[in-house]
């Protein structure tokens, strides 16, 4: 698995988070990564030794010495980077992959960016917190390892073109969106707006938290009222389902406060392991919710081989979050064009939500078929759970996170449970080039479309299996939203502050995370498929936000008793902070990186004294006047509007930007200006908008060819193709 990307040559030109984690994913698939040189590594991650560690991370595999030629150059975040790598690609007859922090169209295209200001624009700040404010910025590169991964599938498919671009474009901001366009959408054609409810408190689930038990810390989901009345049976309480104040999870969340009180007590009465046995019999989902430091040594992890050392010193870190096996022959990958690099290559998308699908959009985006596989008894949970589909327009064609998530498909309503669901299905198996599933594991097992029988139908597949834990071992049978994929994660240990139970950051963080690093695995297999063959991906949902936690799980090393949980603050710049502007509910997230951003911070709020103090030039002594800092910012920050506030502060030179709410982001004038939300017509929903694909070729983002289908649209266009797509592929039909 490791040498996948063998041949390729990959030249860094910036030390960017983002730039060295795409040049990560290559360097640990097999290609030959030349790393940049200079900078301190103690400025990112938790800093210091830490700091360094985590830079050694992101370097793993690389090499020193500049190539005489190279497939593709890698530059950014800033302009002087960008221009290195603009004349690198140019010398060495490279593909050019810029990373920017904004696109290079829109007001926001000159601002200076930071993670933590690219959480707080996304709208993914906004309700991570206390209900009465302030926002908490989660700590860590989450902005930057999701345009990372998001960077490395398209300049992989970039290279599987023919011929190839000459550029490839991707901004963190846009890429970060993942977490939030489907709410942002769903928001602007639906209404509703963005609320902070409190810590673990999320629209639409509850409880989805984190209750202590005898020996930890248990994570908890209910959603369906079936969930509910399982949680309330399996903790002696199940007149607690029959409360008509609890009946909702819109209620239930109302309630919270009361909600806890009555149960958390309860949980304290067993361990953990015991807990998860009872949920899953009562099929809710649970997990166990390990430490940082405890996490690398749980043993379905480490039977995975999910972390492992790298460098000197012993220190471990996350591993790629897949498996993977080979076998069978393939046919050689005949490329498409630059805008469409997977132009005849089918795909066949089983699943269902948020993960998967996301996977199968990014390979449709990149001009794959894409065949979307449905029954009336089972649609899509994102069409929603509505019994009823009589109305006009039906309801479950107006969901707009499935419309979202599913266009550049094309739909076939099949039930697998009767015989000739099943051999269309096989059909189809049989003719794709990959095949994406989401189900928890075992199920496709069950429905007779296993990893054996797809190897008997088609050797040369593709296909890429995702259940939140992985295939096999302890933990594999646990049920899971992408909740319990955060919850498994060691993320709640590292965000917040001290005091709080582990918290989440999103409402399911986990599955467009995994649905990215799911496309990264199959375009790896893709690259290698005539030299490997076949491949079956065993990819865990969970381990793919190991890759967010690297940094603190190395600092967890360097560090006595548990990892400080410093709120908004951070070991390596300061002050960074969410601050109160005038409005009700406005806030300004500001991030001071180094020594030029803080003397332009001091003089803007008119302490040049500060400036000139050598106490104050470093950012430990920064952090050691954080209150008094803090309070002056705040003090200067509070009777001005807050985009305003960032306005000023941005062209002075220091990062800032508002806390922005999901529910505005459809109306940013970032996003219109870059064209990230252009329009499509669909049958039901009329013109809409839609998010486009976080990256462009040349310039030109990835065509928009069809909206999503309605359930079954296409079932009798698809099935008269089955024959012709299994000779395309050389199999014999299945009877």
């Amino acid at each position: 698995m490791d040498r996948l990307l063998e041949g390729l040559v990959v030249v860094e030109a910036s030390r960017g988070v983002a730039v060295r984690y795409c040049g990560r994913l290559f360097a640990r698939l097999g290609a030959t990564v030349v790393r940049a040189s200079g900078g301190d590594d103690a400025a990112i991650g938790y800093a210091g030794d830490a700091g360094r560690a985590y830079g050694r991370w992101l370097d793993q595999g690389k090499l020193a010495d500049r190539p005489a030629s190279a497939d593709l150059v890698i530059g950014g975040q800033d302009p002087a980077d960008l221009a290195e790598a603009a004349d690198l690609a140019g010398g060495l007859g490279a593909v050019l992959l810029e990373l920017t922090w904004f696109h290079a169209e829109g007001p926001w295209a000159g601002w200076r960016g930071t993670d933590e200001l690219i959480q707080a624009l996304t709208g993914v700040t906004y309700p991570f917190g206390p209900k009465d404010g302030p926002p908490i910025l989660s700590q860590g590169h989450g902005p930057q390892i999701t345009a990372g991964v998001t960077a490395f599938n398209a300049a992989l498919g970039a290279l599987l073109a023919r011929p190839r671009p000459s550029r490839v474009s991707v901004n963190v901001f846009e890429a970060f969106m993942c977490l939030t366009e489907t709410g942002a959408v769903s928001a602007l054609m639906e209404g509703g707006g963005s609320v902070r409810l409190g810590v673990n408190r999320f629209v639409p689930t509850y409880p989805c938290t984190s209750y202590r038990t005898a020996d930890g810390w248990l994570g908890v989901s209910t959603l369906t009222p079936a969930q509910w009345k399982g949680l309330c049976g399996m903790l002696g309480r199940a007149e607690l389902a029959e409360e008509p104040r609890f009946a909702t999870t819109v209620e239930r969340l109302l309630a919270a406060d009361e909600i806890d009180a009555l149960l958390a007590p309860l949980f304290l009465s067993r361990p953990t392991a015991e807990w998860v046995a009872l949920s899953d019999a009562a099929r809710i989902p649970a997990t166990p919710m390990p430490d940082l430091s405890e996490l690398p040594k749980v043993d379905h992890w480490r039977a995975r081989g999910a972390f492992g050392p790298f460098g000197e010193g012993g220190i471990v870190a996350p591993n790629l979050p897949w498996r993977m096996t080979f076998a069978g022959e393939a046919p050689a990958l005949e490329s498409g064009p630059p805008q469409a690099p997977l132009r005849g290559l089918r795909v066949v998308d089983f699943s269902m939500g948020w993960a998967g699908p996301l996977c199968a959009r990014t390979l449709g985006d990149l001009g794959a078929d894409v065949v979307k596989i449905e029954s009336e008894s089972h649609p899509d949970w994102w069409r929603g759970w509505e019994t009823d589909e009589t109305g006009d327009p039906p309801p479950r064609e107006t969901k707009f996170s499935f419309i979202s998530m599913n266009r550049n498909k094309r739909g076939v309503t099949l039930d697998l449970l009767t015989p000739d669901g099943f051999s269309k299905a096989s059909a189809l198996v049989a003719g794709a080039d990959v095949v994406v599933e989401n189900f928890a594991a075992g199920v496709m097992d069950k429905l007779g479309l296993g990893a054996a029988v797809r190897r008997e139908l088609n050797p040369g597949l593709v296909a890429v299996s995702m259940p939140a834990f992985g295939a096999g071992g302890p933990l594999s049978g646990i049920r899971a939203y992408g909740s319990t994929v955060e919850q498994a994660s060691g993320l709640p240990f590292a965000n917040g502050c001290d005091g709080w139970a582990p918290c989440l950051q999103h409402v399911a963080f986990g599955d467009p995370i995994a649905g990215l690093f799911a496309a990264a695995a199959v375009l790896s297999a893709l690259y290698a498929r005539e030299r490997t063959g076949g491949a079956e991906i065993d990819l865990a949902q969970v381990a793919c936000l190991f890759q967010f936690a690297a940094d603190a799980v190395v600092a967890q090393q360097f560090t006595e008793g548990p990892l400080p949980r410093t709120g908004s603050r951070r070991p390596r710049a300061a002050p960074t902070a969410v601050v109160a502007a005038a409005g009700e509910d406005s806030w300004l997230a500001v991030a001071v990186d180094g020594a030029r951003a803080w003397r332009a911070l001091c003089g803007v709020v008119g302490r040049n004294d500060w400036a000139e103090d050598p106490a104050l030039s470093r950012v430990e002594g920064r952090a050691a006047h954080a209150d008094a800092i803090e309070a002056a910012l705040a003090s200067w920050v509070a009777p001005q509007d807050a985009e305003a506030a960032a306005e000023r502060l941005q062209a002075a030179g220091v990062p800032a930007a508002p806390v922005l709410r999901g529910d505005v982001l459809a109306y940013l004038p970032q996003l219109a200006e870059a064209g990230f939300w252009p329009e499509m017509e669909r049958r039901y929903v009329g013109r809409h908008v839609i998010p486009a694909a976080p990256f462009a070729y040349d310039g030109v983002r990835p065509a928009l060819l069809r909206p999503a289908p309605i359930l079954g649209e296409h079932t009798e266009e698809i099935l008269a193709e089955l024959g012709t797509a299994v000779r395309r592929r050389g199999q014999p039909a299945p009877s």
